[in-house]
């Protein structure tokens, strides 16, 4: 029977496949790509049972898919921490570890099955999911010292910022490929250390395009909400979910989207809730037509500008309750 690994192209979904297949080598083939394109489980193929291992992307956005490899006779194993819909399927090749709560991720989850046997992968796939607070503790507890945590928080900030772009030209790196290079590693100190020509290449990009980030104007700036805008441009394209991400850590009781323009009349949206409350975010954008995402961080793949207002409404509704 084939074998299929799917993960989101971001540092979580990255992480816990890392995981896995140290745990278990296995010949695969491996589907993934931009952190937006989720729906993943359509590209394998329906017409013959096959072994399936999904991680990090919503059941809710792949359940048709899912249905349809279970009706073929596949065994899928789905491990996750987004929003799976209302019901899971109940039948007997599915086996599922789905947690929804704001403070793990999918790399967490993993970790939990595996004992902690490849603990500083999942402590970096959580600082890549901006859980800072559950990752320094993990940290704390491996008794990783300050320069080792530092370096995990680095990496996993680095592969979280691959993910993102609107196509795989805008990435420096295929997740595919990022994940060849990196699943030798038992420990991914080891790839920071070595300074090798794959982490300097993630490193060097983030740090520039990050700094023009930093850089981008506000369109709102007010008490408990803040949105600022990116241009179309391949640089902005990567850099907006862990700009969201560094907008939200500044501003930890704000609500906070990056608005990264498509063309003309649309935006890419990321979402964050506001530190002090991590939740809502996926509330809001499951408003929006091509909304999704987990109750800490959300987003919008394609926001019509004439919309803008009405997202900012809905942030306010969302979190001045709260």
């Amino acid at each position: 029977m084939r074998h299929y690994d799917l993960f989101n192209g971001d540092a979580d979904g990255l992480c816990a496949l890392i995981q896995l297949r140290l745990v278990e080598p296995r010949e695969s083939t491996l589907i993934t790509g931009v952190k937006r394109d989720i729906a993943l489980v359509k590209q394998v193929p329906a017409d013959e049972p096959a072994s399936v291992t999904v991680l990090d992307v919503s059941l809710d956005k792949n359940r048709d898919a899912v249905d349809a490899l279970l009706a073929a006779g596949s065994e899928i194993s789905y491990i996750d921490h987004h929003f799976p819909g209302e019901q899971l399927p109940d039948h007997p090749k599915f086996k599922a570890h789905i947690d929804t709560d704001p403070l793990t991720c999918t790399s967490l989850l993993v970790d939990q099955q595996l004992n902690g046997r490849y603990r500083n992968w999942a402590i970096t796939a959580a600082y890549g999911d901006n859980l800072i607070a559950v990752a320094d503790q993990l940290a704390a507890e491996s008794g990783l010292s300050k320069e080792q945590t530092g370096s995990l928080k680095q990496l996993g900030i680095c592969l979280n910022y691959n993910g993102y772009g609107a196509s795989i030209e805008d990435l420096l790196f295929h997740p595919a490929e990022l994940f060849e290079q990196l699943k030798g590693y038992e420990d991914p100190l080891q790839l920071v250390q070595e300074q090798g020509a794959c982490w300097t290449r993630l490193h060097q990009g983030y740090e520039a395009d990050m700094a023009k980030g930093l850089n981008a104007p506000a369109l709102v700036d007010e008490s408990g909400l803040y949105c600022i805008a990116l241009p179309n441009e391949p640089w902005a394209r990567r850099v907006s979910g862990v700009l969201g991400n560094e907008l939200a850590n500044a501003r930890p009781d704000s609500a906070c989207a990056v608005l990264t323009e498509i063309d003309a009349e649309h935006y890419l949206v990321s979402l964050r809730a506001p530190l002090s409350n991590r939740s809502g975010a996926d509330e809001v954008a499951r408003q929006f037509e091509t909304g999704g995402g987990r109750k800490a961080a959300a987003g919008i793949n394609k926001l019509p500008k004439a919309e803008f207002e009405r997202l900012v409404d809905s942030m306010r509704q969302q979190w001045s309750a709260r």
